[in-house]
Order: structure tokens, then sequence, then C-alpha cells
């Protein structure tokens, strides 16, 4: 299934590659020499799920709507060259009245080729254009897992990747670079 990059990463992309030293007729180089920038999703799976149920059959007859909390981490490992493993750790705790109703920890991971990309692009890629692509299949396995623990599933809002790596890199006193935020979560 062919999965659409964001189009402000892309036209970046497209810049840079207009730029690039390529032949006079821009025809691609012989035997894979071609200096295009490329992104693809190579795989996607769950690395780690679990799903906690402490108080169950009790919980079932508990009255009103639990708190939920949830925490979002990403991190990043270059696992061979121009391949990188990008995992979005959910962390989900419902409780209700100092109790625990569930807890639900997913670790979704895809892998990703970048060839030709420039350095200064591969992290901004990384921390946010690579979590906006895998986010909705991850949102999908943490929904059917809260729905199977016997709970209406969780059908966590979009994120703004993009927007949170920005803010995270002016607040470390960096200079964001090779992403603008689109302004769609």
């Amino acid at each position: 299934m062919p999965v659409m990059a964001d189009p402000f990463l892309m036209k970046r992309l497209l810049a840079m590659a207009e730029n690039a030293d390529t032949p006079e007729t821009g025809a691609a180089l012989p035997n894979g020499e071609d200096t295009m920038p490329q992104v693809g999703v190579i795989s996607q799976y769950v690395k780690d799920l679990s799903f906690e149920n402490p108080n169950a059959p009790a919980v079932y007859q508990w009255q009103g709507q639990p708190r939920i909390d949830v925490q979002f981490n990403i991190a990043s490992n270059k696992v061979a060259d121009d391949v990188y493993e990008v995992v979005l750790k959910i962390d989900v705790k419902a409780e209700a009245d100092d109790k625990t109703a569930f807890r639900v920890e997913l670790s979704y991971a895809g892998l990703f080729g970048l060839r030709n990309i420039p350095e200064e692009q591969i992290q901004p890629f990384l921390f946010a254009e690579a979590p906006r692509i895998a986010f909705p299949f991850a949102r999908r396995v943490l929904a059917d897992a809260v729905r199977d623990g016997g709970f209406p599933p969780l059908m966590l809002e979009p994120i703004d990747f993009a927007g949170l790596y920005m803010q995270q890199a002016q607040a470390a006193g960096m200079e964001p670079q090779g992403i603008e935020a689109s302004g769609n979560a």
C-alpha cells in the first residue's frame, strides 16, 4: 500500500533533487547511481504490546468515565545502510477512583529506507514524518487491544508530529531544519 508523505517535506525533497548534480538531460544515472532523494516504508510491525485489566471482572460494574492518560515517545536507530527503525511507543492508563481500569503499552515500529537524503533532513523525517506515517496503524492496534479487553475502543486523535518536533527542537535551543508545520494534526 503506497504511503503519502507530508506535502511540505516532499516539496523540500523535490527542491533538493532539482539542485542535485545530475546529468544535463535530467535522466537517472545508470546502474543504481541515481542521486534523487528516495524515501520508502519497508515494513511496519508491532514490536511489543501489553494489555492489563487488573480489576476484571469488577471493573465492568464501575460507574462513571475513567481518567485516561496517554503518553508518547519516539525512538529511532539506524539498522543498516540507509535503513532506519522508528518506534512509536504509546502508553495509556485508564483510572477511576484511583484504581486502574486498564493499561496498554504499545511499541509500534516501522522500517524506513532513506536514500540520498541530506544529513540535516534525516532527523526531521525520523521524528516527524515517519511517526505521522505509522500513527494510523498504531492507533488501530491500540483501539483493537482496548476493545478486545472488554472496553469501548480508544480512538486517539491525530497528532501533529511535525509541530511537536519543531516545539521540542526550539525548546532544546536548536533551529528545526527540514520541516514545516502543515497545520493539520
